[in-house]
């Protein structure tokens, strides 16, 4: 006979007895610590990643919204610094887009981001100094050195465009992925967080720098210098913490091809190279012909648009007779929903997954912008409309409602893209996917450059919502290409079919 001290490690090995009569007492309080451990890392690394994000976005923001209150202030009586400032961020995202998605996927991971940091931050330092000697010193400044400054600060505001966008390129369709990799549950949570901190800097830190201006112009300068050099530090160190906590960032990308080392190329060749990271044909044709493309470009396409509260439809509501208070309010009721998104949208991708989510998500804005047209346009067209209160605020009240679809889908959109695309390629089809949303977002502007009167406004918001509907149409093709149907047909009607 044998004792249970003899008895009790076969047990332990026995895999027909269950995991809690198998394990020890200690056993079974070393698992729990380990998990409780393992529970308290991940929760250390996501708020070091959170707070980084949180960093960056937030004076993206600020400075974003920041610039264009300075600008006004020095150029009171004309729009065309500030259009042409506008202009020059977007058309540096466009043409760097490709070059900053290269560099992405073959760069170490810590280098690029530390790097995208500080490219942010020295433009931001530099256009706030020259923004302070030009509220400081316009009057005693010669046209010849106030155009010479402005150029100054378009090209710097370009380049800290394209850092802003290697950051979050970066971080969120690489990093994410790298750092969840195949648990998708959790991807998708910190992919919404994520997207609530964009949200609520979206609204706090052109809030908050407003409040500033009020006090003055130079004093919002300064605060926009201080809060971006003081926050360099702190996002740097997060972002190193994170790398540090996740072996597999520290592995570069082996499904890129070996970089060849020959002889010099010459004059011509240097060109042809520079030309092809300018245009990048392969990459286009390689996006294009990518399982993600369609989604991917539906939510491009969906940059296309004057329906938010930017500053081509909150100027069309001053014009309308709307208060900067009601503005405001409004502003703040579509943010409270575009929130709402990002809990919503999960949730549904949870029940339903990412790909009937996104279709539901976009029918919901389509559904909302429709009946906000309808409304806008039963006062008639052009000069002899009289839009009525009504008519406008329903249109307001419309497009808040089309925001829960719009960021619904964004996520759904996202979390396609980082299952499906390699690991190898993520930077490249991220960056053209980025050179795509911001064209779009340079011909929403151009919409409202051939259209720039109030009453022309029906015109902008038809094509807005046109190209929402074509991305509706190329994503629904998407999902009946994916799936065989778009949508489950009702059980009556299976039913019948059986029948």
């Amino acid at each position: 006979m044998h004792s249970d001290d003899e008895t009790s490690p076969a047990r332990a090995t026995d895999p027909l007895l269950g995991r809690a009569a198998a394990q020890s007492p200690e056993q079974q309080q070393a698992a729990q610590d380990g998990d409780h451990d393992a529970s308290a890392d991940r929760v250390r690394l996501e708020r070091r990643l959170y707070l980084s994000h949180t960093l960056s976005t937030w004076n993206a923001r600020l400075f974003e919204f920041g610039a264009v209150l300075f600008l006004a202030s020095l150029f009171p009586t004309t729009l065309l610094p500030m259009s042409v400032y506008a202009l020059a961020r977007g058309l540096a995202a466009v043409a760097l887009a490709h070059p900053v998605g290269a560099w992405i996927d073959r760069g170490d991971r810590l280098a690029v981001v530390r790097a995208s940091i500080v490219l942010q931050r020295l433009p931001v330092a530099a256009s706030c100094s020259i923004l302070w000697l030009l509220e400081r010193r316009m009057a005693t400044l010669t046209p010849r050195i106030v155009v010479g400054l402005m150029v100054l600060l378009c090209a710097l505001a370009g380049v800290e465009k394209v850092a802003a966008m290697a950051n979050t390129i970066a971080v969120e369709r690489d990093w994410v992925v790298v750092v969840t990799r195949e648990d998708d549950a959790w991807r998708r949570v910190i992919n919404a967080r994520m997207r609530r901190i964009d949200l609520l800097c979206k609204l706090l830190g052109p809030l908050a720098i407003s409040i500033i201006a009020t006090v003055s112009t130079r004093f919002a300068i300064g605060a926009t210098l201080a809060m971006n050099v003081a926050s360099v530090f702190f996002e740097y160190g997060c972002i190193a913490n994170v790398y540090k906590s996740v072996p597999a960032l520290q592995h570069n990308n082996t499904a890129l091809p070996p970089v060849q080392h020959g002889a010099l190329p010459s004059v011509a060749a240097r060109f042809k190279a520079f030309l092809a990271a300018i245009v990048p044909i392969a990459s286009f044709a390689d996006y294009f012909r990518h399982p993600a493309f369609l989604p991917s470009f539906s939510l491009s396409l969906l940059y296309l648009t004057v329906l938010s509260f930017s500053g081509q439809f909150i100027t069309f509501l001053l014009s309308m007779g709307f208060t900067p208070l009601h503005v405001g309010i409004a502003r703040t009721g579509s943010t409270v929903i575009e929130l709402s998104a990002t809990w919503a949208a999960p949730r549904l991708m949870s029940y339903m997954g990412p790909v009937r989510g996104g279709i539901w998500s976009l029918s919901w804005q389509m559904i909302c912008l429709t009946l906000g047209l309808g409304l806008f346009l039963r006062d008639g067209l052009g000069y002899d409309a009289s839009h009525a209160w009504t008519s406008v605020a329903g249109l307001i009240v419309c497009i808040a409602l089309s925001r829960l679809g719009l960021w619904g889908y964004d996520l759904c959109a996202q979390t396609i893209v980082q299952e499906e695309v390699e690991d190898g390629n993520r930077g490249a089809f991220s960056s053209v996917e980025a050179s795509f949303q911001n064209l779009f977002e340079l011909l929403s502007f151009a919409t409202t450059i051939a259209f720039p009167r109030p009453e022309q406004f029906h015109w902008p918001l038809v094509i807005s919502i046109a190209a929402v509907y074509i991305a509706g149409g190329l994503y629904a093709f998407f999902v009946r290409r994916r799936r065989g149907h778009l949508f489950h047909p009702p059980a009556c009607l299976k039913v019948e079919a059986e029948r």
